[in-house]
């Protein structure tokens, strides 16, 4: 059984620091080179691989995909993050929508949040009535065990943040312009029905964590080691090696059977707007130089 995060655990359960940022690109990169060798044997093999990020909201789910895609075919990996279902979708079977989204041969699908929903935020938010709560429980292993034993590789992820962490990484998003979309108010909700989120969680994991399709917990306070953690445990669970790869070299461009090309003003092209920020960046250096003390001493020798 996997480790339960409670509702006592908070950042002082965490190490007090973070995995220095050196360390954790060098390690990063060679993960990531690693991730690469996956693809081509899940390619080369007709592999199909699922993967599941689930966890609290702001516990690093999404910053840990993009770090597992980074340098990935798209046509490969893709990222599934679905909406909120529509009319139609709420009459049908529950797992339906997800199928069209599951891998064919040779392919990988990082689930942003997945069917796991129905045991979260649609419990918690009354989304969902009890029984359709309890009839998920009771199928989602019998849905997994059939991908499963069609032959699809499920890894599922529990990013477990702490209170603390998670009202500090609310807070920086709500203060920084950039990063604020990420909030909604299903996000700020979370923060006042915690201990819901929890018990909804430990049920969950109570019926779904099976020997056949095991729940994995990854310790999200410090992002860079979670990151880490969750790709080195990824590629350790599957049986990849080095596919081999058709030999690659550059043809010799041939010689100009004299085409001609059309004059430049017969196109419209963007302006260039990096010459520009260029220019006006040399300007404020040149200005700031000539006015430091070192230069008005030359001028005057």
């Amino acid at each position: 059984m996997v480790k339960k995060d409670t509702p006592q655990r908070r950042a002082d359960d965490v190490p007090a620091t973070r995995m220095p940022k050196d360390l954790y690109e060098k390690e990063l990169y060679r993960l990531q080179a690693e991730l690469v060798e996956l693809q081509e044997w899940v390619r080369a093999e007709g592999a199909r691989l699922v993967i599941l990020f689930e966890g609290r909201d702001a516990a690093g789910k999404g910053s840990t995909i993009k770090r597992v895609t980074q340098y990935l075919n798209p046509r490969v990996a893709g990222i599934v993050a679905l909406p909120t279902p529509s009319e139609r979708q709420r009459t049908e079977w529950y797992f339906q929508r997800y199928v069209a989204h599951l891998p064919a041969a040779g392919e990988i699908r990082l689930f942003d949040r997945s069917w796991y929903n129905r045991a979260g935020v649609e419990r918690v938010m009354d989304f969902c009535t009890p029984e359709e709560h309890r009839r998920f429980l009771h199928q989602a292993p019998i849905f997994e065990r059939l991908l499963i034993e069609d032959g699809i590789l499920l890894r599922k992820y529990w990013f477990s943040v702490s209170d603390a962490e998670q009202e500090r990484r609310f807070q920086s998003r709500l203060e920084d312009p950039m990063r604020r979309w990420k909030l909604s108010p299903m996000d700020l909700e979370s923060i006042t029905r915690w201990e819901e989120y929890s018990r909804a969680k430990d049920e969950m994991l109570t019926h779904t964590d099976i020997p056949e399709s095991p729940w994995y917990v990854v310790e999200a306070d410090d992002k860079r080691a979670a990151r880490i953690n969750m790709i080195h445990h990824l590629l350790s669970t599957i049986p990849y090696f080095a596919a081999a790869r058709p030999p690659l070299s550059l043809p010799r461009r041939p010689k100009s059977t004299g085409y001609e090309r059309p004059p430049r003003d017969l196109n419209q092209y963007v302006p260039d707007h990096a010459a520009t920020v260029v220019a006006e960046y040399t300007a404020r250096r040149e200005a700031k130089a000539s006015r430091s003390p070192k230069a008005a001493r030359e001028s005057g020798a």
